[in-house]
């Protein structure tokens, strides 16, 4: 250690932490209490963890939209207790329980020490980072909404809301901050559930963030695993998956119990110096719906490695559809053929499906009909 500054310190990112609270679920009620012992020593040996906290605390209003991410003071309890010291909460669940539940979360966050980002009572607020000095350096985090991920609102001049992904804007504030930090971590909530793969905008949106001066992009929103470049030597991890999953209820009794995928996350452990980023790791994660554990499977490697591969291919738009249709038609099917899954349908999930599905359908088919053509033209 050198003037009071550590050589290097280590951070970790961990996933989509959905802190709920619903009946008849053996996950109702779970915090980062459920972390393994080992899972809890790796992140509390870190400088700093950075989480996603998808949720927000309860309020007399609710968004008129379901499922909602509602939490319990509890639940918030149990992020310090895990060695967070940071969150995002620009996400599409933040204002669940409009302005009460976000003031409440927010207020309940500053008494804990937690540091947080993404939201706010305007745009200068929700676009401002959080800054926060560990080990002799001063990072930022910054937050960002994309409209993808449907939040309820937007921060404007006067009004609350999340933080808008708005690619020039953020790239304005990375320059400023540049002067001023060691090191600028973007954190956008971007991308469609489920998919594999992020979108080429996407990509374009986190090299430009780069090239403006981050040292890194940590994402979320897809919960499930994407995968991680480098890029003029910065990691960019497009989704880290969830990290705590709790069953999503709907106010009919329906929920959400998530499969493997939906279970499978990784810690980002990433290693800062001066110069920038010198070592990072993918360390799998797996949630029972009891205990969230270092995955040993080998399941969650390969999920991490596949991942990996597909965004080493390349996503053109061409493959993005592909993912779309894949999404969207082909797992929907798949996932709603057992019986046990049938008898959960609504008809909200017919119009999601068609609403999502047709027009994707229709680009594949005009592609497919041109490949054919071009494949058996003389």
């Amino acid at each position: 250690m050198m003037n009071g500054r550590k050589q290097k310190i280590r951070l970790a990112c961990v996933g989509d932490i959905l802190f709920t609270d619903g009946p008849g679920s053996i996950a109702t009620g779970r915090g980062l209490d459920a972390l393994s012992n080992e899972c809890k020593t790796l992140l509390v040996g870190c400088d700093l963890v950075f989480a996603n906290l998808e949720c927000t605390l309860g309020g007399t209003g609710k968004v008129p939209t379901e499922p909602r991410l509602v939490a319990t003071e509890k639940q918030m309890g149990s992020l310090s207790e895990a060695g967070v010291q940071v969150v995002s909460i620009g996400n599409n669940h933040a204002f669940d329980c409009l302005d009460e539940g976000f003031h409440k979360t927010r207020s309940y966050l500053e008494r804990s020490g937690i540091y947080w980002c993404g939201a706010g009572e305007n745009l200068k607020e929700a676009m401002r980072p959080a800054i926060l000095d560990v080990g002799g350096y001063r990072l930022a985090f910054l937050a960002v909404v994309d409209s993808s991920s449907e939040p309820y609102r937007f921060a404007g001049e006067s009004a609350s809301g999340v933080a808008p992904l708005d690619a020039s804007l953020i790239c304005g504030l990375i320059d400023t901050l540049r002067d001023q930090v060691d090191h600028i971590i973007v954190s956008p909530h971007w991308g469609r559930e489920r998919f594999r793969v992020p979108s080429p905008q996407q990509i374009e949106q986190a090299h430009l963030f780069i090239d403006a001066g981050a040292s890194m992009v940590v994402g979320h929103h897809p919960h499930v695993i994407q995968g991680l470049e480098i890029y003029m030597g910065a990691p960019i991890a497009y989704s880290l998956g969830n990290f705590l999953a709790n069953n999503v209820y709907w106010s009919d009794g329906d929920f959400l119990n998530w499969d493997r995928p939906g279970r499978t996350g990784y810690i980002l452990l990433v290693d800062l110096e001066s110069d920038g980023v010198c070592d990072f790791q993918q360390v799998a994660t797996y949630d029972d719906g009891i205990t969230v554990h270092l995955d040993k499977s080998g399941y969650g490697g390969r999920r991490i490695r596949k991942a990996n591969h597909f965004l080493g291919r390349g996503i053109t738009p061409s493959a993005y559809n592909w993912e779309v249709f894949h999404v969207r038609i082909i797992r929907s099917i798949l996932v709603h053929m057992k019986w046990s899954e049938m008898r959960k349908i609504r008809p909200r999930h017919f119009k999601k499906a068609l609403s999502s599905g047709c027009e994707v359908a229709k680009v594949l088919i005009k592609q497919t009909s041109q490949h054919l053509l071009r494949k058996f033209s003389f």
